[in-house]
């Protein structure tokens, strides 16, 4: 039997980030919870439709080592453009 709906905790690791930055995330609007008592839970079908699927450790790796090798490479040309 899945999950229909997540905590605000297990949501924060599913996405990397934190409790907080979920809590802001339902608050802005851009995270669709439902409230059950003092709680709010998220749909399983919203995670989804954030992240395409569930992200598992392999593909939360590639993708921090493709960050990584952007920043090297491109790590000058980043600044600058921050700077603009």
């Amino acid at each position: 039997m899945q999950k229909e709906y997540f905590s605000t905790t297990e949501v924060a690791k599913i996405l990397g980030i934190s409790t907080v930055a979920v809590w802001k995330k339902i608050k802005e609007g851009k995270l669709k919870a439902d409230r059950f008592g003092r709680n709010f839970m998220i749909p399983k079908t919203e995670i989804d439709s954030l992240t395409g699927g569930i992200l598992d450790e392999q593909k939360k790796k590639m993708i921090q080592d493709a960050v990584k090798k952007a920043v090297e490479e491109y790590g000058e040309a980043l600044k600058m453009l921050g700077k603009e």
